[in-house]
């Protein structure tokens, strides 16, 4: 009876064995029972997903960056801009002389006159746009009466050397007749000892004719830019 009775019990253990094994083999998906385990027990790392939308790509040689450009001109939207390497003419550097102009419109006035500034500060400097100009009450620039400038011609910057020159054109409203003259507009004619002309930056100049006096008509006159090419 003792030996049926380990039988028995042997039996009923190998039962069991099979009955494990079946149940591990059925497991959901097929996986066998142990699946994401190393034979040793330890757990296996699992590989690294990707996404479709931050999938890696080889990489690709970088490009030289080009400047920035303006979305509606496609431009640079920063442009160098040249330089004359020479500080702007200030008062004492400019000397200023004015003579007749050769061309100049008919009449017995002025007509026009050539306002020349020489650089006399040893060194290089510039000179950029339109001269305002005033009649000098008596010659007194506390008696100014500024004249109406009309501009013409394009401005830039000019680099006047060392003893070098720039000019100035004043084209006014002539007087006509003889003696103290007339005005074709009615007015009365006005005439100036000197005149101050201002240089944008670099100060006023009191200046008179080498030859005669200012004579125009009505407070009007017309300024070329400051240039490096001499007017006639």
């Amino acid at each position: 009876m003792y030996g049926i009775g380990i039988r028995r019990v042997a039996t009923a253990m190998v039962t069991a064995s099979a009955a494990t094994l079946l149940m591990t083999a059925c497991q959901p998906g097929g996986s066998p029972a142990g699946a994401g385990s190393s034979p040793s027990g330890a757990p296996v790392k699992p590989a690294a997903s990707t996404s479709t939308s931050g999938s890696a790509s080889p990489s690709t040689p970088s490009t030289p960056s080009t400047p920035a450009t303006s979305a509606t001109s496609g431009t640079p939207t920063h442009t160098a801009t040249p330089s004359t390497g020479a500080k702007a003419c200030g008062l004492s550097d400019l000397k200023a002389s004015m003579y007749q102009a050769a061309v100049r419109p008919d009449g017995t006035g002025t007509g026009a006159a050539i306002v020349e500034f020489t650089n006399v500060s040893g060194n290089a400097c510039t000179v950029q746009g339109y001269p305002t100009v005033a009649g000098a009450g008596n010659g007194s620039p506390e008696k100014n009466r500024p004249l109406k400038v009309t501009t013409t011609g394009g401005a830039s910057t000019v680099k006047v050397a060392a003893g070098g020159k720039a000019w100035t054109k004043l084209t006014f409203v002539q007087v006509q007749g003889e003696a103290d003259g007339y005005c074709k507009s009615g007015a009365t004619p006005a005439s100036y000892p000197t005149l101050v002309v201002g240089v944008p930056g670099s100060g006023a100049h009191q200046v008179a004719l080498t030859d005669g006096v200012i004579a125009e008509c009505d407070d009007k006159v017309t300024v070329t830019a400051l240039s490096a090419a001499k007017p006639s």
